[in-house]
């Protein structure tokens, strides 16, 4: 007969080394696997009650480390950290990758016209606050009026970005043209994430010990955590909107795309899709989400 499993594990850290790049990447390729999206409320609660049963010290019988280290990761990715409620389905990590995956390879496919460009740009911002809501610190909560105000001034700096570039694209090459989305995306980064997070960046945020004792607050540790979300926010757009633009403006001069046009908005999700599969999580990997040595 095996074993009971041990109530020692921590798990409230993730399972891999936090201190590595590979320790981060096995970590978010398991927080934003698109296949939790799938899960039923059912296998859910299942988790839900594995792992609320874990942490007052009751092992369910039969349980295995990596059942439990599964039933973690499928609580995580649908109950809010500090309310413990569940989230809203399209703004959890697990539905990254398909949401953006069609919304920017929308934004690629219909970027020549003004009212397609203020649609998709107008989809790609309402799917940014309903993200940023739904991920809302408990220590540090999103007011309405901060998520109207990002929310405004990104999807306007984003439309300006777009329909200014458009209108310089009209005089060079085609190929340029397929660029202005990303453009736009990187400038409505730069506005939305540090409006959203802009009590931070007033106030600071927790600094802790090596034992997680809170010392105060810092303004600093927030300014260079907020530049690392908005460098890794770009980067992860950047090889679905970078690469793409090269293969579709080879791939619709072939007698292919000419014949079946519509194939060009499918053909392209599709290959924002593979990108974003290994952007997402190699992009949220790029820097520690606990840092040391902050100054207050």
């Amino acid at each position: 007969m095996a074993a009971e499993l041990s109530t020692s594990i921590n798990i409230k850290e993730p399972r891999w080394d936090q201190g590595t790049f590979v320790g981060r990447a096995k970590h978010f390729f398991t927080v934003t696997d698109p296949r939790n999206i799938l899960l039923s409320n059912e296998q859910l609660e299942k988790a839900r009650q594995i792992i609320l049963d874990y942490k007052k010290g009751v092992v369910t019988p039969g349980l295995t480390e990596d059942e439990l280290w599964r039933a973690k990761y499928v609580f995580d990715s649908a109950f809010h950290p500090d309310t413990g409620e569940k989230m809203l389905l399209i703004g959890r990590m697990s539905a990254q990758v398909p949401m953006n995956m069609t919304i920017t390879g929308c934004m690629m496919t219909f970027y020549r016209t003004t009212p397609a460009v203020l649609f998709w740009q107008w989809i790609n911002q309402s799917f940014n606050a309903i993200v940023n809501y739904t991920n809302r610190s408990g220590d540090a909560p999103i007011t309405v009026n901060q998520l109207g105000t990002a929310y405004v001034s990104a999807t306007t700096g984003a439309v300006a970005t777009a329909l200014g570039l458009n209108a310089l694209a009209k005089h060079v090459s085609p190929l340029i043209g397929r660029f202005v989305p990303f453009a736009a995306v990187a400038a409505a980064n730069c506005i939305n994430i540090p409006l959203m997070r802009q009590r931070e960046l007033k106030h600071g945020i927790p600094v802790t010990d090596e034992n997680d004792n809170r010392l105060g607050e810092s303004s600093k540790a927030a300014q260079q955590a907020i530049t690392q979300v908005v460098v890794s926010r770009i980067l992860m757009a950047s090889p679905g909107m970078a690469i793409p633009p090269f293969l579709m403006n080879s791939l619709e001069k072939k007698a292919f795309l000419k014949r079946f046009p519509w194939m060009s908005a499918p053909i392209q999700v599709g290959l924002v899709g593979f990108c974003l599969v290994f952007a997402t999580p190699l992009c949220c990997a790029l820097f520690p989400q606990k840092r040391i040595h902050f100054v207050l």
